[in-house]
């Protein structure tokens, strides 16, 4: 590794701009494999060594895109994902910290339900009743996951909405069914939704795209429960005027 020789105070940029790296050295210093490092170049998202004689020299700016290459990793993006967010940084079209809040922005959880891990005790307390054959039920049903002697619960707020409906004498196999029908309408309408917000958004900065974010959170979980409402209101009124509901109390009464 070649380095400036020692710089006054007011020269510390001019040598951290001048330390030049091998492409040995910055595998050294970056913990990334020299074989990554020339991956990431083919890729677009490492800017191209300076050549001098037969040597390419990496400088402090290769350092610290590796190190940014490496937090956005973290938090999930793909390579392809990554490249576009660099191409813009490089353009100037992009703040990068202002991007890392916007993204932590988009990434907080909009409901109070968080996987857990609990006790087959704890999992009937979750339940908020105790049957024979229950365990079994909302394992089959995947509302639980049994891992050795505790149990995975991907949704409490689920389990516990399950189990109430079971209660009430709604079989498991129809609460799944339920809840399969749910994710699938409501998954496509947030899908829909959030397409429109960005390319509203689009028309802004992203600053404009958190503000929208932020606003639609609470908006949009009220909307959603009023017009589910307004629907199911709608299709049980036409289920009693249709004559349908007399028809399956006379066969429970026959029961």
């Amino acid at each position: 590794m070649r380095e400036a020789k020692p710089q006054t105070e007011g020269e510390t940029s001019a040598a951290d701009a001048s330390v030049e790296y091998t492409i040995d050295d910055l595998a050294s210093v970056s913990q990334v494999p020299s074989r990554t490092i020339r991956f990431y170049q083919s890729k677009g998202v490492l800017p191209k060594p300076i050549i001098k004689g037969r040597v390419a020299f990496y400088g402090k700016a290769h350092l610290e895109r590796l190190e940014l290459i490496a937090s956005l990793q973290d938090r999930g993006l793909r390579i392809e994902a990554i490249r576009e967010l660099v191409q813009r940084i490089d353009k100037g079209e992009l703040d990068i910290g202002e991007w890392l809040g916007l993204e932590a922005q988009l990434q907080q959880p909009w409901a109070n339900d968080q996987p857990v891990t609990v006790s087959e005790d704890q999992l009937y307390e979750l339940a908020g009743r105790k049957r024979a054959g229950l365990l079994n039920d909302l394992v089959r049903g995947k509302l639980v996951e049994r891992r050795g002697n505790v149990f995975f619960v991907p949704s409490p707020a689920l389990l516990a909405i399950g189990a109430r409906l079971e209660a009430a004498g709604i079989d498991i196999d129809d609460v799944v069914r339920a809840k399969a029908i749910l994710e699938k309408y409501v998954g496509r309408a947030a899908k829909e939704l959030t397409e429109l917000v960005v390319s509203r958004a689009n028309d802004g900065t992203d600053g404009d795209l958190g503000k929208a974010v932020e606003e639609l959170r609470p908006l949009a979980m009220e909307g959603v429960r009023v017009i589910f409402a307004q629907a199911m209101q709608a299709e049980l009124r036409e289920l009693a005027l249709s004559g349908r509901s007399a028809k399956v109390a006379r066969r429970r009464a026959k029961k």
